[in-house]
């Protein structure tokens, strides 16, 4: 664990290194840097970390987050694209034997590194968000907690109940447990994005197949579900995965009392009481 002196940059000190690295954010990485102490901090309190965690970031840029996880964690490993950054990061790290730069595409390096017994923590480019979530919650070692800023609007939609649901928040909450630990104005950041962001946090499941369906199974089903939004859940199903439409209201009548209810309208464990049921009818393995 490092202890480092000042390692949060105001504008002004990342406009310097901009300049002096012959580098400029990226709208295509999304490149938004944390310029605000106070931010940083809450990010680092959600995370809960101790001096023995490893904490994986996505996108360090310039340090600004990631000097202060390696205060307080053990081990930090950064998953860096830019390879502009090299130069900055080749010097930085002769001081600091507890940060690891990972260079290339966090989501495919992700999927190969077999990661154990950590935390990720970091400031997700806007773009990327969906993507990055679903590649870490659908990686077979999950990260036991998950804090990231994200645009405001996914972080509340993440977060819904029913009747809001959508398939980002299903896919989510199959996953973990989300919640916002706080809103961050887009004066937080620069350059400035056009969107306010939020502070969202994952506490992942110890995920157990409960006898309904495999994963996959789950989604295919969560995905027929979702496919038009106009048209109630039954007609989806019946639809997109080829079932008897009678079939599909008796099981929807059975496990929620309504046959005309729409995907919306339902939270994760009605969903596995849904495939349960059609399990239980031997229709799932019709279903290619």
């Amino acid at each position: 664990m490092t202890v480092i002196q000042n390692s949060i940059m105001n504008i002004s000190k990342i406009q310097e290194l901009c300049k002096l690295y012959g580098f400029s954010p990226s709208k295509q990485y999304g490149q938004n840097y944390l310029v605000n102490d106070g931010i940083v901090k809450k990010i680092i309190e959600a995370g809960e970390l101790k001096p023995t965690d490893t904490v994986i970031e996505i996108g360090p840029g310039f340090g600004v987050l990631t000097f202060s996880l390696a205060e307080k964690a053990k081990k930090v490993i950064a998953f860096e694209i830019e390879r502009k950054l090299e130069k900055y990061w080749g010097e930085k790290l002769k001081n600091y034997g507890d940060i690891e730069i990972v260079w290339g595409n966090a989501l495919t390096r992700l999927k190969i590194e077999r990661l154990k017994d950590y935390k990720i923590v970091a400031n997700l480019p806007y773009q990327i968000t969906s993507q990055a979530l679903r590649t870490i919650l659908e990686l077979e070692n999950k990260p036991e907690l998950i804090v990231v800023m994200v645009q405001k609007e996914v972080a509340q939609r993440i977060c819904a109940k029913p009747p809001d649901m959508s398939l980002l928040a299903l896919s989510v909450q199959y996953y973990g447990q989300p919640e916002i630990v706080d809103f961050v104005t887009k004066g937080n950041f620069w350059p400035a994005p056009k969107v306010d962001s939020a502070i969202l946090r994952i506490k992942t499941l110890k995920h157990e197949n409960i006898k309904t369906a495999s994963d996959e199974q789950f989604f295919k089903f969560a995905k027929a579900g979702f496919a038009q939004k106009r048209k109630q859940l039954w007609k989806n199903l019946a639809e997109g995965l080829k079932l008897d439409k009678d079939k599909v209201k008796a099981v929807l009548n059975e496990v929620v009392g309504n046959e005309k209810v729409r995907a919306e309208e339902l939270g994760v464990e009605e969903w596995r009481r849904i495939i349960l049921e059609f399990r239980n009818l031997g229709i799932l393995e019709t279903i290619n």
